[in-house]
């Protein structure tokens, strides 16, 4: 399976929103990687290439991805006949205790759909769900079937990323997506991600500057600009999104009132150690998104 699908999950900081800006600079490849794979949503939008790598340090969620290549009906059985419910969602949260890997993906898998922006931290893992807005449980197994179709032959890991840019094979392509520089992400993510992470990075990418191509995206930020001065390209780019909420979110309105979200401006730069244009010119054509 190689054509654009969604991701399977919903992901605070995700690139659902900016796919198409994004892969407007992806050049040619034949190996792809994520080391901060998240929700995926570029590696679902693109098309697949010779060899394909998504990465990423949280457990959790790098199991429920494991799950969903190799043993989707199991998951899909599991799965079946529940509710979203703000009931079953403090059940998962509070109560459940998984006896194995597959109950682990399956209680991951029920409270990322169900959660206010896919948040998993558990302090901040609110009720999120809205059946005007949110996928339905009956379409779960088709979202899970298509997602494990696309991540048949793809390598899954649970690396810190120093490992993962630091064994990729020369040539490689690399969509590098971190926490932000200057977000308090702490609120989202199960696993921190310090200043010196993100100085870390910084300092392998360039050792592997010469023998590897990435797309990284960050916060528009002056220490960020200054970081990667050495960098060919950084550029300004701007999105809209929307936030939905439920009750627990915003006082005074209800999710049975169907009331709409919020609009935002995303604003972030992509920053390039290749120039895109020759990149892009010079290149055999992939396949071309559009949404």
């Amino acid at each position: 399976m190689n054509k654009p699908i969604n991701s399977p999950f919903r992901y605070a900081g995700g690139k659902f929103y900016a796919r198409s800006l994004i892969l407007k600079h992806i050049p040619f490849h034949s190996y792809y990687v994520e080391p901060f794979a998240g929700g995926g949503s570029i590696f679902f939008a693109k098309e697949k290439v010779n060899k394909n790598w998504l990465n990423d340090i949280d457990v959790a969620l790098i199991n429920t991805y494991l799950i969903i290549r190799d043993t989707p009906d199991k998951l899909i059985q599991y799965l079946s006949g529940e509710k979203a419910t703000k009931e079953r969602h403090s059940y998962y949260k509070n109560d459940f205790k998984p006896q194995n890997k597959l109950e682990e993906a399956a209680r991951w898998f029920y409270l990322n759909r169900t959660s206010y922006s896919g948040i998993m931290k558990p302090q901040n893992c609110y009720w999120g769900y809205g059946d005007k807005y949110s996928m339905r449980p009956e379409n779960w197994p088709r979202n899970i079937l298509r997602t494990s179709e696309k991540l048949q032959n793809v390598e899954i890991t649970c690396f810190d990323f120093e490992k993962v840019i630091s064994t990729v094979p020369d040539n490689t392509f690399l969509f590098i997506d971190p926490p932000y520089f200057n977000a308090d992400q702490d609120k989202f993510y199960t696993h921190s991600f310090s200043i010196d992470d993100h100085y870390r990075l910084c300092s392998i990418l360039k050792k592997h500057n010469d023998r590897i191509k990435f797309l990284l995206t960050y916060d528009n930020s002056t220490e960020v600009r200054d970081l990667y001065e050495w960098a060919i390209e950084i550029h300004d780019k701007e999105w809209n999104y929307t936030i939905n909420r439920t009750d627990d979110q915003k006082k005074g309105q209800k999710k049975e009132d169907n009331f709409k979200g919020e609009r935002y401006k995303g604003k972030e730069i992509f920053i390039l150690n290749y120039d895109s244009n020759a990149e892009l010119s010079q290149e055999p054509k992939q396949l071309v998104i559009s949404f």
